[in-house]
């Protein structure tokens, strides 16, 4: 049975320690696993440490920016969506809405991929996860999940805290065993990454979109707000989990490089964890790695889809998806949205057979797709800022409220520009044919189907979509 959200019953609320879980157990996926060869096919010690820093301070800012909306703005919901409407009006809240979804569906192939080329070790049918047998058992997999969320949203969230302390503990066995057995002559030749490398520079930038990826899901309570036991928990809950996640990622990546020389972490076999870790101790720490990796990434799409169903839900709430998006059942579950997510992903998983590198493409245009969600939350915060809006009753904290978001603004701007051409391209491919959806919610209310201001915007996006289009077809870049 299905009801409006109208007569739809009270959310269940979450709390702070769930919460926080929810922010790992989004970040804390298949990102990690990649983590060695992802950055050793791009940087050495050297570059890995800038790396990190850059993406740990201006991830940083990005969470105190979800911070301080939180607070600032408590009758905005669903998080990234809510912020880019408000600052920036409804079709770029509409796109903002529609990306981070598509992000999420997308990420969310990277962990049934990853789980597949992890069972190919031992079963060459599953190949590197992209194989027709890799698919078939993904799609097994993609429906038992839709109908664990559709039994409710508590159960789910109750699961999901309960894997996140079980899937932490083999990444922290991971980092104890490998900083024991670290070479430490080993990380000193990994220093800058050996010949073949680009600049430093450029190895910075071609390892932060591996940053954007792991880091996605900093964003999850404010995502989630609407179910918050107390709102002031959103914020707490970001910090928390950032914090956390962070130490893990870097060590990860750090402790890798003392174990093996780079060019040999380039050529594992992903998730290359699992191959760190049976040279530092063997076999049995490719096992331990593997049966991590598992319960992680099923952890982590479980906490995803709970989230990429909600944006589209609260989206159609306020009218900017269409009515049918915005049902819910007695157990609060967003079934309309809650299929939707899923039917995504079950295409993006039909792709994955045609891509030359399944995962890496997946994991890099999760990235793009989230940066302008990203990019127009940050600069909402500015606004804010700049404008002294909810400064004339909360005057405190003005100061370091810009400095937050005029550097958060600026990281994502970088991130962008290090995602380079390709993924914005491909990026806009799906985002164009999406305004559909935003046309059939204006139809519903009666309304202009755009104003001037979004017809600009409707010509950048179908603009891009057609040069996407036909680099696409004339190989100028590919999938």
């Amino acid at each position: 049975m299905t009801t409006d959200t109208t007569t739809a019953p009270a959310s269940q609320k979450l709390t702070l320690p769930t919460m926080t879980a929810m922010v790992i157990g989004g970040m804390v996926g298949a990102g990690v696993f990649s983590l060695p060869r992802r950055f050793a096919t791009e940087t050495g010690v050297a570059g890995a440490l800038i790396a990190w820093s850059i993406a740990g301070a201006g991830m940083l800012m990005l969470a105190f920016v979800f911070q301080m909306l939180a607070l600032r703005k408590p009758e905005l919901e669903a998080g990234v969506y809510a912020y880019a409407k408000a600052g920036w009006g409804e079709y770029l809240g509409f796109f903002s809405a529609f990306g981070y979804w598509a992000s999420a569906c997308v990420g969310n192939v990277t962990y049934w991929v990853l789980i597949m080329s992890t069972l190919g070790a031992v079963t060459p049918a599953m190949g590197d996860g992209d194989t027709l047998v890799a698919m078939l058992a993904s799609t097994a997999g993609v429906w038992v999940f839709y109908l664990l969320i559709r039994r409710g949203v508590k159960g789910a969230a109750a699961i999901n805290r309960v894997v996140t302390i079980a899937k932490m503990l083999p990444i922290l066995v991971f980092i104890l065993l490998a900083l024991f057995a670290v070479d430490w002559s080993v990380l000193a030749d990994n220093w800058s990454g050996g010949p073949g490398y680009d600049s430093l520079f450029d190895q910075v930038r071609d390892t932060m979109l591996v940053t954007v990826f792991v880091f996605l899901g900093v964003e999850g309570a404010s995502v989630y707000s609407r179910h918050a036991e107390r709102r002031e928990d959103v914020g707490r809950a970001t910090i928390l989990g950032f914090v956390s996640v962070f130490c893990v990622f870097a060590s990860v990546t750090i402790v890798s490089y003392g174990i093996l020389p780079a060019a040999e972490i380039a050529e594992l076999r992903q998730p290359s964890m699992a191959g760190v870790l049976e040279e530092a101790v063997g076999q049995w720490g490719q096992v331990l790695v593997s049966i991590g990796l598992v319960v992680s990434v099923l952890g982590a799409y479980l906490a995803w889809t709970l989230m990429s169903s909600e944006v589209l839900f609260v989206a159609a709430q306020a009218r900017d998806m269409p009515r049918f998006l915005a049902k819910v059942d007695d157990n609060d579950v967003p079934t309309a949205s809650l299929l939707m997510t899923t039917a995504l992903i079950q295409v993006m998983l039909v792709v994955t057979l045609f891509s030359d590198d399944a995962f890496n493409f997946a994991l890099d245009l999760t990235s793009a797709l989230t940066l302008i969600p990203f990019l127009l939350a940050a600069g909402y915060a500015l606004k804010l800022v700049i404008t002294r809006e909810t400064y004339e009753d909360q005057p405190h904290g003005w100061t370091r409220e810009l400095v937050i978001s005029a550097l958060a603004t600026a990281y994502t701007m970088f991130l962008l520009f290090a995602a380079g051409p390709r993924f914005l391209l491909v990026s806009f491919v799906i985002y164009a044919p999406a305004t559909i959806l935003f046309v059939m919610a204006r139809r519903e209310q009666g309304r202009t189907l755009f104003s001037p201001r979004e017809l600009v915007v409707l010509g950048v996006s179908i603009t891009g979509a057609v040069i996407g289009v036909v680099a696409l077809a004339a190989g100028w870049i590919t999938i």
